[in-house]
């Protein structure tokens, strides 16, 4: 896939992605995605246990964000098939950091509060190192995250070296998930073996991430 490396390129494919696969509103501007190869914004953001948990406790180490809406077909698709938790622990077992983040704001879809956000982690028998609870959308934000899932990866010095899609099938679909190349664990195998990741942005696809004022 070309990698997009100037926001306008992000903005317009995410533009053709809300016509393709349904997310119906994206960011206003002030939302705009980070650059790849730019340091990843700070953020101090209280977890489901009720930690608060912010960017510089990660410091030296690989760090997923992945932001998530246990209510999207598009989430449902990787966590119902199992997909997402072998990631999630294929990459714990490597000792890269992995964060779920929701930003949908109270009584949107995907909301949820503390104790929902531990019991949802159970049921799916996730292993995030933690589910960060961005109910305001601070952190969404200033990510520029637009869909669930949306996958940001950083590197040990803060850098962001990866965001997008989690793979190259835009489908609900259980069944598009044979075959798929999958851009996350791509880029943590180039991360690991010390080579420049060589996808670096990708269009995301999923459902609106609902922060206040979007549907």
């Amino acid at each position: 896939m070309t990698k997009l490396t100037k926001r306008s390129a992000l903005i317009a494919a995410a533009v053709l992605a809300a016509g393709v696969f349904g997310a119906s509103t994206l960011l206003s501007g002030d939302a705009a995605a980070v650059e790849t190869g730019q340091r990843a914004p700070a953020f101090s953001v209280r977890d489901a246990s009720g930690a608060t948990r912010t960017l510089s406790e990660f410091a030296g180490r690989t760090l997923v964000l992945e932001w998530t809406n246990h209510g999207c077909p598009y989430v449902r698709k990787h966590y119902d098939a199992g997909n997402m938790q072998a990631l999630q622990r294929a990459a714990a077992e490597d000792g890269v950091v992995w964060l779920q983040i929701i930003s949908s704001r109270p009584g949107a879809q995907g909301y949820l509060d503390a104790a929902g956000a531990r019991a949802r982690v159970a049921t799916d028998n996730a292993a995030p190192a933690a589910t960060l609870l961005d109910a305001d959308g601070v952190m969404g934000r200033a990510y520029g995250a637009r869909v669930s899932p949306h996958m940001f990866i950083i590197n040990p010095q803060g850098v962001i070296v990866y965001q997008g899609a989690i793979d190259d099938r835009p489908s609900a679909r259980p069944a598009s998930l044979e075959g798929a190349t999958n851009y996350v664990s791509a880029a943590l195998a180039d991360l690991a073996a010390g080579r420049a990741v060589q996808t670096t942005d990708t269009t995301p696809y999923g459902c609106t991430v609902k922060y206040e004022g979007v549907d």
